[in-house]
């Protein structure tokens, strides 16, 4: 009889254990990291105090402007459309030759900005960057605010955003998760990818890759790599700004069979090694 039940407890606890790990397997965004990433509120606080003391430093930005007409000053802001960009554009193009490292320093905090809080205007910038600078110094401008502000903004994600992915993108973030794990050993090659291709918003690249252990090293240089296509495209634009009413028409079919191609040569290696690999085996 005692072994009898000895054998139904040693039953009834192999079946919790394998319960339990099968609620681990299903549910890994949710288990035992949780904690880490502190209650909604507390995370909600520290996001706000960060941010304003990044719109502190964007002030300070704005105040070592060089002196500006009223006409002037209502043009510079974030632009949310083709005027307002070329607005802009009318008004750094006067100042940038005399007044030209504040001129570039204040580019670069506000690329910076609205890619590290998710901001809508950066594609704006990326044409404007066209117009006021030579193409290399442009795309290398573009390249690195996209990385810095990309990278910022995985740490914000590290450091507050966790409470949000867990509550309101967990299914995404776990499926997201899986395609990372297949391709953990060509990591950089497909971070290139989903940048250069639009299958997966900026956004949600940022704030779950720290969730779902992307190396911040791997996520910067996939992001600055993998943006320059993107913005290519973009930064040819600027050159005609005037030209351009709408973010729309700086894309063209030839542009777009571009990006497809270059998109396929950065996955090709992941590609090749994979088929080689079969062959070994």
């Amino acid at each position: 009889m005692a072994k009898k039940r000895s054998g139904v407890r040693e039953a009834e606890a192999t079946a919790l254990i394998q319960g339990e790990s099968a609620t681990k397997e299903t549910q890994p965004l949710k288990a035992a990291q949780y904690p880490r990433g502190g209650s909604a509120r507390i995370s909600l606080l520290i996001l706000i105090s960060i941010f304003a003391c990044a719109a502190s430093v964007m002030y300070l930005v704005y105040r070592n402007f060089p002196e500006l007409s009223e006409d002037e000053r209502d043009k510079i802001k974030i632009p949310k459309d083709m005027d307002d960009a070329k607005a802009l554009g009318t008004v750094l193009s006067k100042y940038k030759d005399t007044y030209y490292t504040q001129v570039l320093l204040a580019y670069f905090a506000t690329y910076v900005f609205l890619q590290t809080f998710a901001i809508p205007g950066s594609i704006f910038l990326s044409i404007l960057s066209g117009y006021l600078y030579p193409f290399p110094l442009a795309l290398f401008l573009v390249c690195l605010c996209s990385g810095l502000g990309a990278s910022f903004c995985y740490m914000l994600s590290y450091l507050v955003g966790r409470p949000v992915v867990y509550k309101y993108l967990t299914e995404k973030a776990q499926k997201w998760s899986q395609q990372v794990d297949k391709h953990r050993e060509h990591l950089i090659n497909y971070i290139i990818f989903l940048r250069i291709t639009p299958f997966l918003p900026n956004w949600f690249i940022n704030i779950t890759s720290p969730v779902i252990n992307v190396p911040l090293g791997v996520f910067f240089f996939g992001t600055f790599l993998g943006v320059a296509p993107p913005s290519f495209v973009a930064i040819n634009a600027g050159t005609t700004l005037y030209k351009l009413t709408t973010a729309g028409e700086a894309v063209s079919w030839y542009s777009l069979a571009v990006l497809a191609v270059l998109a396929v040569v950065s996955i090709l290696p992941v590609c090749f090694q994979k088929k080689l690999q079969e062959k070994m085996e």
